[in-house]
């Protein structure tokens, strides 16, 4: 016989589990001697159990295996809410178990006793508490295969203190061989036949052709055929974007000059697409036919109802088109890269701006130029993060971390310390507006005590600077968004890390630079100005897109 908690362990160790992050209470006592046990799973313990979700959900999307997370009844199980609905809307794959009171004779009354199960089902793909130690192996495998499975998400079990004590004579299930469903030959053709007969066809890539190697396939196809391609947020990297057919990020909702490349194409070959993100473009009856290709079919509203959907393994339907496809003389990307030269333009006006504090366009500069091409940034959400997205070239997949989905604050420092895990030769940093950077600042001392190295970088306007910038677009007057700040320097020395602080234009590259080449975890406190965000990504991209 075995002891439920050591069987929940074994079921990990099946699946295997490298980690899991988070913060034990007495309902999981059994649970974490067990743990202690295990010579393949690590506990990374943090300061909070939102951080610990972020962390286990950027795991998965990382390395496309269920990154799990653990937390006490109650007001733990609750704290990873926001976690999971980062993870579901994502698309990564993390499961939460939670501890909880006995449930078969229990005398606590209903102390922090809440329906947990009841929280999570609206913002997982699975909740599900254990009566028995024997379901214990069927439900961990259940709850594996479908985080994984298109579309990764969130899942959720909750292990009682008295199931996990109980004795139990199963085994845990292994994972099967599975290889997923390619699209049949007949969508194929219909697609290829499509594609050469549009005189202007575009590649759209989205969320879902990150998730998963599909960035080779794609690149060959575009090298093959010269077909230029934009992507949305959540598709950022996927191609090198210095490749000459990328005509840019989906970064602003409308009007910019990406979207002017949309415009102009007569067919748009849409590869991942998931409805999370702000739409890249907006279909019409009668208007530009769109292919989808995806894991699964397309969702229909009013603006998105493709006229071909190739079903299918994003990778190997690539290949299978890009294998198929033959150059059409009616091809002519000349308008596209038109679009391309005026928005490479625009972006590279105030990349030398030696204003101080520093404006968006030169802070992204001296980031691109202090990463090496495999170096890995984790934005938290705030309006730099559509500057990163427009003006910061992507030079390979998952190097720029960013949330188009749920659009959280507080997942930059979790989310970069957990790129630091799965990737330890990497040059990890977290870039956090002061707002988001409060909201799970207390995980430095996580990243201290776990040694890591790692550059979290502060960009400090004492606001709460997207919705002050939407504000003021809006016309209404500037209230409520100010506060102060503690001095990050002495901040980050609590901790045990380094803190810095730029004082002028010429310290960033220089601080960046001795930073990255410097072990520990070092804070960089850089004032920003965003009083020009609506004049450059409103006003003027508006008025300069529309005369290309």
């Amino acid at each position: 016989m075995t002891k439920a908690s050591d069987l929940f362990i074994q079921s990990l160790e099946e699946e295997g589990v490298e980690y899991i992050f988070g913060i034990p209470g007495e309902e999981n006592l059994d649970f974490l001697d067990s743990l202690s046990r295990s010579k393949k799973i690590k506990l990374i313990l943090t300061r909070h159990e939102q951080a610990a979700g972020f962390m286990a959900a950027t795991y998965g999307r990382f390395t496309g295996r269920t990154g799990v997370c653990l937390s006490t009844l109650g007001p733990g199980a609750t704290n990873f809410v926001t976690s999971a609905a980062y993870a579901q809307l994502g698309g990564m794959p993390m499961m939460m178990i939670t501890g909880q009171k006995p449930v078969k004779k229990s005398k606590q009354g209903r102390f922090q006793i809440l329906d947990v199960v009841d929280v999570m089902e609206p913002v997982t793909k699975y909740a599900h508490q254990i009566v028995s130690a024997d379901n214990i192996p069927t439900r961990v495998r259940e709850a594996f295969r479908l985080a994984e499975e298109e579309k990764p998400g969130a899942v959720h079990l909750e292990l009682p203190e008295d199931i996990a004590d109980e004795d139990s004579d199963q085994v845990p299930v292994p994972p099967p061989i599975t290889r997923r469903a390619i699209a049949e030959d007949k969508a194929i053709a219909a697609a290829i036949a499509k594609i050469e007969a549009a005189k202007s066809p575009i590649l759209v890539i989205g969320a879902g052709a990150n998730r998963k190697i599909t960035g080779k396939m794609l690149r060959e196809l575009v090298e093959k055929t010269g077909i230029c391609f934009v992507t949305t947020q959540l598709g950022k990297g996927v191609i090198d974007e210095r490749h000459p057919s990328f005509m840019g990020n989906a970064a602003l909702s409308a009007g910019d000059f990406v979207h002017r490349a949309i415009e102009a194409a007569d067919l748009i070959i849409n590869v991942g697409h998931d409805v999370i993100e702000k739409p890249p473009f907006f279909m019409q009856v009668g208007g530009t036919e769109v292919i989808h290709i995806s894991f699964r079919s397309a969702e229909v509203d009013p603006v998105y109802f493709p006229q071909v959907e190739v079903i299918g393994d994003i990778g190997n339907t690539i290949w299978r088109i890009k294998e198929g496809i033959k150059k059409s003389a009616s091809w002519s990307f000349d308008r596209f890269h038109e679009v391309r030269k005026a928005g490479a333009s625009h972006e590279a006006e105030g990349t030398d701006d030696d204003r101080f504090p520093i404006y968006p366009q030169r802070l992204v500069t001296e980031v691109r130029k202090a990463m090496p091409d495999d170096g890995i940034i984790c934005l938290d959400n705030g309006v730099y993060k559509i500057w990163f997205a427009r003006n910061y070239k992507a030079h390979q997949p998952n190097t720029v971390l960013l949330d188009n989905a749920l659009a959280t604050m507080g997942a930059g420092l979790p989310s970069a310390m957990a790129a630091r895990i799965v990737h330890p030769d990497k040059k990890v940093m977290a870039i956090c507006g002061d707002g988001g950077f409060m909201m799970n600042s207390q995980e430095l001392e996580t990243a201290v005590r776990l040694k890591q190295d790692l550059v979290v970088l502060i960009l400090n306007d004492s606001a709460y600077g997207m919705i002050r910038w939407k504000q003021a677009n809006m016309g209404f007057q500037d209230w409520g968004l100010e506060y102060g700040n503690p001095d990050f320097v002495k901040y980050a020395e609590a901790y045990g890390a380094h803190g810095h602080r730029i004082g002028s234009i010429d310290d960033l590259p220089k601080q960046l630079a001795e930073c990255l080449a410097t072990p520990g975890v070092h804070l960089i406190d850089c004032p920003v100005d965003y009083s020009e965000n609506d004049r450059i990504l409103n006003k003027e991209v508006q008025q300069r897109s529309a005369k290309v």
